[in-house]
């Protein structure tokens, strides 16, 4: 069995991701292609196409979400992500396991919820929803009147969990602002959600992210016991085996560069599936970075990569007649990949802004 060492594995998850060579798809077809972006916040999903595709206006995606043909919705690991449509309506019954167990073990909002009815709340929920879009406090208003003792808010958590809620537009539309304001997946597409298909998400979650392990593909999802799923395809797959000996699988025809192939700079935005989709994330980040980017808050900063790898974090600081670019590094840069940082973080500048701005380095965020 082959042995793929890290730069091995780091560049086979590059070429996937559209990190070699900037791509050519839509900004759709990259959407459906990473199976989603993740979308904590409103507009890092922005960022991700642009640092991935050749051509990327913003207002491209705002349209697709304007259109309905992508969603923001809670899936993969219970997060907020950024899905197609079609794959919306599959990715979300897929993970709903994920939301059932986060809707038994929640710290602070299970306890309040003992004694509520919860197939009662989700049908109260949905007709609420039917009449129109509803912001988080007044879907929690709603459901606050049929059970005023066991807190509102822990009741539209119960319902976010329950029921396939889609943030619609104006939210984390470029340009625009708007609070969270939810309506069922159902209610805003028009169709009903599809069973899903086990052994097709994890192929197509290998064409993105692989090669990788069992582990990683749950690790990705949030889902547990995949080992038997992994099984059964492994007639179609191709395995291979880390130096330590831990084994992964990869569609047998996917690419996977050699290890020396160059590597450009790139800028990826915060919550990037890029450092959240592996439990081994040592093929594009360092134990010791990982640590220097954890925040108690779970807030993952915006990071750049230098040879594959992350070397740094950056944000964007405005006011209200300039912005400037701050980059970190977490190491001693080159002068070659101090220029490269540069010219490709003037044209982050020029994405984000519409606008020249200045590219600083500095040793720590202020």
């Amino acid at each position: 069995m082959d042995v793929l060492d890290r730069r091995a594995l780091n560049r086979a998850l590059l070429a996937r991701q559209s990190l070699l060579v900037r791509d050519t798809r839509t900004p759709l077809e990259m959407v459906e292609h990473l199976l989603g972006l993740q979308a904590q916040a409103p507009f890092p999903p922005y960022f991700g196409l642009w640092t991935r595709l050749r051509e990327f206006a913003p207002d491209t995606l705002a349209r697709l979400l304007e259109n309905r043909d992508v969603v923001r919705i809670v899936t993969l690991r219970g997060t907020v992500h950024l899905h197609s449509a079609a794959d919306a309506l599959v990715l979300r019954p897929f993970t709903q396991p994920v939301m059932d167990r986060d809707l038994r073990g929640h710290t602070m909002h299970t306890p309040r919820l003992a004694g509520v009815d919860l197939d009662r709340l989700a049908e109260l929920a949905r007709a609420a929803l039917a009449e129109r879009p509803l912001a988080n406090s007044q879907l929690a208003a709603a459901l606050g009147t049929h059970w005023p003792e066991h807190g509102s808010t822990a009741l539209a958590y119960a319902a976010r969990n329950l029921l396939p809620l889609v943030q619609v537009p104006p939210r984390a539309v470029w340009g625009r602002s708007g609070q969270p304001t939810y309506a069922t997946a159902e209610d805003w597409l028009g169709k009903p959600l599809e069973k899903p298909d086990a052994e097709r998400v994890i192929l197509r979650y290998l064409a993105a992210f692989g090669p990788a392990s069992v582990r990683d593909v749950q690790t990705w999802c949030g889902l547990t016991r995949l080992g038997e799923v992994v099984e059964g395809l492994r007639p179609r797959l191709r395995t291979f085996r880390t130096p330590e000996g831990r084994e992964l699988f990869d569609l047998p025809e996917a690419p996977r560069p050699a290890a020396d192939t160059p590597a450009p700079v790139r800028f990826l935005p915060e919550f990037d599936n890029l450092l959240l989709s592996h439990a081994d994330r040592t093929r594009v980040i360092g134990e010791d970075d990982r640590k220097r980017i954890r925040t108690p808050n779970g807030i993952q900063p915006a990071v750049f990569l230098v040879d594959g790898f992350v070397h740094g974090d950056w944000k964007i600081r405005r006011d209200k007649e300039s912005a400037v670019l701050e980059i970190r590094p977490f190491r001693r840069l080159s002068r070659k990949d101090t220029a490269a940082l540069t010219t490709e973080g003037r044209r982050l500048l020029r994405f984000a802004e519409s606008a020249d701005g200045d590219v600083r380095f500095v040793s720590e965020f202020s």
